[in-house]
């Protein structure tokens, strides 16, 4: 099946929960979208308030303490909030993306630094100052700041809470992901990861795939996995999905969503353009990354906005909304401030 631009737009609505919201725990969304984009704190919160019906942020307190949800450096070198069933197992496929990241700091002997990690994990987590000093001697070239970078890049180390939590303060306190969720770290099935990759972000390519992921060489991956089904998009680059998966049509309404700086939604294909256009993403992005929330009206990236004691405040709109727009985005910044308020 051939598909044009607007359809994928609204079919990746669809399997993010975007068009409806719907009644899935912190826990269960986490794991559909295979992890919540969550290097800021506030971020995993807008996604799970635009795509649960009834949410509460403190389930994500709860669940962070339990722990059913950690923080863990995983996809793309960046912290996503994720099941601890898919941060023992999504950690080692990353690693090697994680190493890339840090080859330009890699130690000479990273192993050192790995003992040096445990050494003072041994009587329980310690802060960001304590894990900087504790790997000092086997990183004595990094300025202090950049150890502890160093040191959960070779490390699988979770953040702790307050770290994370509803309106907590606190800097990062690490603990070995393995102790802290109570499992080992396993080795992944990387195909049942593409087929759950696919589901929450189809259809999609290879390119799709290592954009969210930030792991390379997987065409051969899904070229071999014969179950999967094959669209094209209007190019004619062909585009996998898995078997008997809902086709969004063109015209199902998008209401307005006010998401993170960085959102799965907007972080998860290649081209980046299944929810925007490159001058409006242009718009967006500054010289170190984008320079603020993004607003989104009929499923496409149509603004920028922030918060302000607890308030949303709009700072730009690319488009004139028609009055059915403007409402439905009133109503949406209403029910996002009154999250904003507890």
């Amino acid at each position: 099946m051939r598909l044009t631009r607007q359809r994928l737009n609204r079919t990746l609505l669809r399997r993010q929960h975007l068009l409806e919201r719907g009644d899935a725990t912190p826990e269960e969304m986490a794991r559909h979208l295979v992890g919540l984009q969550a290097q800021e704190t506030l971020p995993p919160y807008l996604s799970l308030q635009a795509r649960v019906t009834s949410f509460d942020p403190y389930a994500v307190t709860r669940a962070l303490e339990e722990p059913t949800l950690v923080r863990l450096l995983t996809m793309r070198g960046t912290i996503h909030l994720l099941t601890p069933d898919d941060a023992v197992t999504l950690r080692p496929w990353t690693q090697p993306v994680l190493d890339k990241v840090l080859r330009n700091h890699a130690p000479a002997d990273p192993e050192r630094v790995r003992r040096a990690v445990a050494d003072v994990l041994i009587d329980g987590p310690v802060g960001q100052k304590e894990l900087s000093a504790a790997v000092g001697d086997a990183l004595p070239d990094l300025p202090t700041g950049d150890r502890a970078v160093v040191a959960r890049g070779l490390v699988p180390l979770v953040q702790l809470p307050p770290r994370g939590t509803w309106k907590g303060s606190g800097g990062p306190v690490y603990e070995d992901v393995a102790r802290w969720v109570g499992r080992p770290l396993a080795e992944p099935d990387v195909e049942a990861v593409v087929r759950r990759y696919l589901a929450a972000y189809g259809p999609a390519s290879a390119a799709d795939v290592t954009a969210w992921s930030g792991v390379t060489r997987l065409g051969p991956v899904l070229a071999a996995m014969a179950d999967l089904e094959r669209h094209e998009d209007e190019a004619g680059k062909v585009l996998y999905d898995v078997t008997d998966a809902e086709i969004e049509d063109e015209d199902s309404p998008a209401p307005p969503r006010l998401l993170g700086t960085y959102d799965n939604v907007w972080l998860s294909h290649a081209a980046r353009d299944r929810v925007t256009d490159p001058t409006k993403r242009t718009r967006w992005m500054g010289a170190n990354g984008g320079v603020a929330m993004t607003l989104f009206v009929d499923g496409w990236l149509e603004g920028l906005w922030r918060v302000a004691d607890d308030r949303v405040e709009v700072i730009e709109l690319f488009r004139d909304l028609t009055r059915r727009e403007r409402a439905d985005l009133d109503d949406e910044v209403a029910r996002l401030e009154e999250l904003l308020s507890r």
